[in-house]
């Protein structure tokens, strides 16, 4: 092999091996700069709608319009830009609305306590246009709204999966769960324990029609993985089912085994189709003490628990967890809630049968 032959098999082989990193490198960068664009899009959409908003309460109320103006208005901005533009009389009441809302934009402070004293700002660009106007109408505590506004923008969260979240009641069930975080973990991993878990949870995607145990429970949630992981919250990765350990010669099997990323630990699930009871609490205190022994690396943060029971008492639980040293959280889950609720809202034969009459 010639000198020149020789060293362009170096080049290559440089190139080869330094090539991957070089284009992971542009590729993320790209990314980047997509994303950016878009929340660039966004914020300028939001902005044009907020001010938009604002000229129309200024016009109202220093020169006593009323709502005709905004039927003007639309009128003659759909003549200018075209019909399907954003500009419709709906949109201009919700940029009204919008602005009404949030005068200071585009931060929105939150005050987290009845005195006001500690306020939470919220960036109000995180989100769509679309998600915005839904919040609006749909959730009128101010707290409340600014939490939906945060988790949609740190999940990714559809307006679709946003609603669902809503009406799934997630504001009121989230940190819910009873616990003993705070004696067992350091802060502030103890507090995004407690942020992380929630009560009860939904697994109403599950078919509960017949008389289910554990196991076929445990079944339709992984079948159903991505309503389950979604359910349980960003973070949660899934790492297997009835996972199998052997301690001291003997076999014993994990309902659910998974990983947080943001708690950097593993989290085992017991699933019980009954009632709570305090010996649950001794056998999954077992389970994190082999985890921690058996499956956790020198990196990984303590192993946490999760019991989740059909029912339970609340001074039952909180009884059997004083004393308890591992990590456990305690919470119970829903199956049926959804349906009854769904099937409650819908009108009977008689009712159906009774507006056909009318009409």
């Amino acid at each position: 092999m010639s000198e020149t032959e020789i060293l362009n098999t170096n080049q290559e082989h440089l190139i080869s091996s330094d090539y991957s990193a070089w284009k992971d490198t542009i590729i993320s960068q790209i990314h980047t700069r997509q994303l950016e664009t878009v929340f660039n899009v966004n914020a300028e959409t939001l902005q044009n709608y907020w001010e938009i908003g604002r000229q129309i309460l200024q016009a109202q109320n220093e020169k006593g319009w009323g709502s005709h103006v905004i039927d003007q208005l639309s009128h003659d901005l759909e003549d200018e830009f075209g019909k399907g533009t954003g500009y419709s009389v709906r949109n201009l009441k919700y940029m009204r609305m919008f602005a009404e809302e949030y005068p200071d934009f585009p931060i929105w402070q939150v005050s987290l306590a009845e005195s006001g004293e500690e306020k939470l700002q919220v960036p109000l660009a995180q989100i769509t246009w679309y998600h915005h106007i839904s919040l609006i109408s749909k959730v009128k505590d101010l707290r409340e709204r600014a939490f939906y506004i945060s988790e949609t923008a740190r999940n990714g969260w559809s307006r679709d999966v946003m609603l669902m979240q809503i009406d799934g009641k997630l504001y009121e069930r989230s940190g819910k769960a009873i616990n003993n975080f705070t004696k067992t973990l350091p802060t502030p991993q103890s507090d995004l324990a407690k942020a992380v878990f929630k009560d009860p949870y939904n697994f109403g995607f599950i078919d509960m029609s017949g008389k289910q145990n554990e196991l076929d429970i445990e079944r339709q949630l992984i079948n159903r993985i991505n309503d389950f992981l979604l359910e349980m919250g960003k973070g949660f990765a899934y790492v297997g089912r009835q996972y199998h350990l052997s301690v001291d010669g003997d076999d014993y099997y994990i309902d659910l085994l998974m990983y947080h990323t943001r708690l950097h630990c593993y989290v085992v699930i017991e699933l019980k189709a009954v009632e709570f009871m305090p010996e649950f609490v001794s056998k999954l205190n077992f389970y994190i003490s082999a985890v921690d022994d058996l499956v956790k690396m020198p990196e990984d943060n303590p192993t946490i628990g999760l019991l989740l029971c059909r029912t339970k008492s609340n001074v039952k639980a909180e009884y059997a967890l004083r004393g308890i040293t591992q990590p456990l959280g305690i919470a119970e889950y829903e199956t049926e809630r959804i349906m009854q609720e769904v099937k409650s809202s819908l009108p009977t034969i008689e009712e159906l049968e009774s507006r056909l009459g009318n009409e």
